[in-house]
């Protein structure tokens, strides 16, 4: 996209972009921005805000001057930040005031509502330019960033548009902006001269806006659509489309929204495709259509079949990245850890991770599948299923759950055997206060493990 057709765009983004119920103008913004990244050379920009404006200004800022910029998560603190330090050294920074003693110890200098390193703090560090660094998670643990374009994020954003076929794209965001959910919103809306409204969560956890929102898009985190259900359904009946990853909504929460008619779209995507590439439209969903839907325009789904029709997914598509900071790399395909199938209309399915497939006995055991069936009995406020290692079985299955009431777990083999094999029933089960999730929703299995292994010592 050239420069002129970018700030035409700009402008209408300008007037019809609010945090909670305000207009945020901010195209005075960009421009200070502008001036304050143009004293520097080879821009290396860290971002870490709460701050909607400042989070937008700097990002649009970072694009016009062509400039590479890392999303960090505001709430990282020491330990994070030192990880990012290790493999990139910025020379700005821009935070919040009250985040300014989190970089210190690794800084240099503060001016002007910005961090400055010294020169010598990013020599010897080569930097590709006019990147988009996304934080992304790992079985690892550890802070690592997918590389991202304008034009990958653009081409995701566009396939949206075409799924939908709407005229613009309204999005309802109470994401945070520096995960890929929560940027993409912007990026739709800016590329279709559609409305943003931002809403602060913990805002929205108090009381809800009563604005017409049946032309919005709005997208959840299984949490955040877990809340809305039991606290406030009603609020999400209106909403065009209630976005949400499919893999990870418990079965109970779909039924939930079917019950209310509440117009979900299950997604299935990941950062480094930058957002979804399948989406099952809420008219499907509402006619009880299961799956994860059919792939976008600027994709391609494949699966590497080994066992059945099940099989590891790959996904082709424009919006790929460009590999994990700092090692650049060119995808013609990306080989997900997920697997899935196809069905006779082609609408995809996730069956699980490849790396958390237990083999037991001789067996390959999904855990997605135990976990939604001991969901359905009612008896488990939530469970996730593990494999531990065993010197006879390989593995054996564990259950880390969270009960409603004591003395259940009979109860709970009693109508899985019914369902599912004998050897898919869990043989180790944990009770939990509470299985361990991060803001977005998403297991710690890290902890999990370390959880099954000092207990079975």
């Amino acid at each position: 996209m050239d420069k002129k057709n970018f700030l035409i765009l700009l402008k209408y983004f300008n007037n019809n972009c609010y945090h909670n119920n305000n207009n945020i103008s901010v195209i005075n913004n960009i421009n200070y921005y502008i001036k304050q990244i143009n004293q520097t050379k080879n821009n290396v920009i860290f971002l870490s805000t709460n701050n909607p404006n400042k989070f937008i200004s700097v990002f649009f800022a970072s694009i016009l001057t062509k400039s590479s910029i890392f999303l960090l998560n505001p709430h990282w603190q020491k330990r994070e930040l030192e990880q990012v330090y290790q493999i990139v050294k910025p020379n700005l920074v821009f935070t919040d005031s009250d985040n300014h003693k989190q970089f210190l110890p690794l800084l240099k200098r503060v001016k002007d509502g910005k961090i400055l390193t010294t020169n010598e703090d990013i020599e010897n560090h080569c930097h590709p330019s006019e990147r988009i660094m996304i934080p992304t998670g790992g079985t690892s643990g550890k802070v690592k960033f997918a590389i991202h374009t304008w034009l990958t994020l653009t081409n995701s954003a566009m396939g949206f548009y075409e799924f939908w076929q709407e005229e613009t794209i309204n999005s309802f965001c109470c994401l945070p902006l520096y995960h890929v959910s929560g940027l993409m919103q912007i990026i739709r809306t800016f590329m279709t001269k559609g409305t943003l409204e931002i809403y602060d969560y913990s805002l929205l956890k108090k009381e809800v806006p009563l604005n017409n929102y049946q032309d919005f898009f709005i997208s959840l985190v299984p949490t955040q659509l877990k809340f809305f259900l039991e606290n406030n359904p009603n609020w999400l009946i209106p909403f065009k489309t209630v976005l949400v990853g499919g893999n990870s909504t418990p079965q109970d929460l779909q039924n939930l929204c079917h019950n209310y008619q509440i117009n979900l779209a299950l997604t299935y995507g990941m950062t480094e495709t930058a957002s979804g590439v399948t989406i099952l439209h809420p008219d499907n969903f509402l006619n009880g259509k299961k799956g994860s839907g059919k792939v976008l325009p600027h994709a391609e789904i494949n699966i590497e079949k080994k066992e059945e029709q099940t099989g590891k997914i790959t996904i082709k598509s424009t919006s790929l990245f460009k590999g994990y900071y700092p090692h650049s790399q060119h995808y013609s395909y990306f080989e997900t850890d997920d697997l899935g199938y196809l069905d006779q209309e082609n609408y995809l399915h996730i069956v699980g991770r490849n790396s958390r497939k237990i083999i037991s006995g001789g067996e390959n055991i999904y855990p997605s599948e135990i976990e939604e069936l001991i969901r359905e009995t009612g008896l488990v406020k939530d469970v996730v299923i593990l494999g531990k290692k065993d010197s006879y079985w390989g593995q054996v299955i564990c259950a880390l759950y969270v009960p409603m009431s004591e003395n259940i777990i009979d109860s709970i083999k009693n109508k899985l055997r019914s369902h599912i094999s004998h050897y898919k029933i869990p043989k180790v089960w944990y009770e939990m206060d509470s299985i361990p999730r991060n803001a977005q929703g998403k297991i710690d299995y890290c902890y999990l493990t370390t959880i099954i292994s000092e207990k079975s010592n």
